[in-house]
């Protein structure tokens, strides 16, 4: 039998119970990722490519998708220690798809310094973005100790992970080109969770699965739980960007409002207006502006029509179903199954 699982709303210090995870494996999965540069390879291919990669890996971010492929192994009866190199690759993809969304979104930081794009110019980063997209593949493919049958499923459930969120960021970034305002709460849900909820979690979670040869049933229910907590971390992550600061961030709070994002507390703010604020917003979403002042009235608007509130509500739904879901998994009682049990917290409750 399953220990009974710390629904939200939980005795304080439950949540915490994932982050202490994540802290745990942090070394090894950084081990994982920066193996270094090969003395073998010309200088010029380490200026261009190598160290610029390595160096914005080397920059941190909280390691929590490589640390749920360790998690979704281990807390299914796997060893985490088979599981480093899809971890690896998890976070390979995380680093493409940041290095490649700030030139998309003319960002000038991440993570605190420079994005890539300013250090070393569009067209290297780029091509620093593309290859880590090949390291995601090498690192499933070179993975000792699995099975040739098993790597060819995890490369296949990566390259599905990877289609998921293209799917999605194509979703997002035409709607904002076309000037799209015809989008319902539902469309934005059917969005992120093609855009994150698949690679922030879901993925990650049955990639672990697979590793530590779990059961169809368990990596489908684990799938199903992961899908609705990837669906409230994009939630909780735009409400961030809304309410949060450069310090918390590592960016300029605000962003998704200058890029025009349609976001969930967009949809929910434009269904709550009147017609004429509505309208103001959708202008003010359209300008692209980064002026100060228009940006705060745009949080004013999106407060002012319950977008907000109404958000943090669904990501708290979300985040107890999936809760529920994983009542229905045999996960025995340690420490990777309390931190499984514990995710839903640390994705709604999280401040930075």
């Amino acid at each position: 039998m399953s220990e009974p699982r710390e629904g939200i709303g939980a005795k304080p210090g439950a949540r915490e119970a994932f982050a202490a995870y994540v802290e745990q494996w942090r070394d090894a999965v950084d081990a994982a990722l920066l193996g270094g540069i090969s003395f073998g390879e010309p200088e010029d291919l380490r200026t261009y490519y190598r160290r610029p990669l390595l160096e914005f890996l080397a920059r941190g971010g909280k390691r929590t998708r490589p640390a749920l492929v360790l998690l979704g192994c281990e807390a299914l009866g796997g060893n985490p220690l088979d599981a480093l190199g899809a971890a690896a690759a998890v976070e390979h993809f995380q680093a493409a798809a940041l290095i490649h969304d700030d030139i998309a979104d003319h960002a000038a930081t991440r993570r605190g310094l420079p994005a890539v794009h300013v250090r070393e110019g569009e067209g290297l980063a780029i091509t620093i973005g593309d290859g880590a997209l090949v390291e995601s593949f090498l690192d499933v493919a070179s993975s000792r100790g699995l099975s040739a049958e098993l790597r060819l499923e995890l490369v296949l459930e990566l390259a599905e992970m990877m289609a998921r969120t293209v799917e999605g960021q194509a979703l997002d970034v035409g709607w904002a080109r076309d000037g799209r305002f015809d989008l319902s709460p539902a469309d934005y849900l059917e969005m992120a969770t093609l855009k994150t909820a698949h690679y922030s979690v879901a993925s990650p979670l049955v990639l672990g699965a697979r590793i530590a040869g779990a059961t169809v049933e368990a990596r489908e229910v684990l799938r199903e739980a992961g899908l609705a907590t990837g669906l409230a971390f994009q939630i909780a992550d735009d409400l961030l960007d809304l309410e949060g600061s450069v310090e918390t961030l590592g960016k300029e709070p605000l962003g998704d409002i200058a890029e025009g994002k349609r976001t969930l507390a967009v949809c929910y703010a434009l269904e709550g207006l009147d017609d004429a604020r509505a309208e103001e917003l959708r202008a003010l979403l359209d300008s692209g502006s980064r002026e100060p002042g228009a940006l705060r009235r745009g949080l004013e608007l999106i407060r002012a029509g319950g977008g907000i509130e109404r958000s943090r509500e669904r990501a708290l739904e979300l985040a107890r179903g999936a809760g529920e879901l994983l009542d229905h998994l045999e996960l025995g009682s340690g420490e990777a199954a309390r931190a499984l049990r514990s995710l839903p917290h640390y994705v709604v409750e999280r401040t930075s």
